[in-house]
């Protein structure tokens, strides 16, 4: 069974507004976000849009998406 996630692999976290640059959700919800219902999980992905309005600036390094599509490239 797999668990929906909004994660896209940019795993930083905005100081201003304490959400992942990426996704949007706090350190807390990505820890918890296994244990919890789908429920749960689909309500908090329903708010990730409006959250992402607020993170003000991007990680300024390689991401490790970007890091692994061109490792990718590299090797194909």
């Amino acid at each position: 069974m797999s668990i929906e996630s909004p994660c896209i692999l940019v795993c930083q976290i905005d100081p201003k507004t304490n959400y992942c640059f990426g996704c949007g959700r706090t350190r807390d919800e990505i820890s918890a976000w296994i244990g919890m219902t789908p429920e749960t999980r689909r309500a908090i992905m329903a708010e990730l849009p409006a959250r992402l309005e607020t993170v003000e600036r991007r990680p300024r390094r390689e991401t490790r998406r970007a890091r692994i599509l061109r490792e990718r490239g590299a090797s194909g």
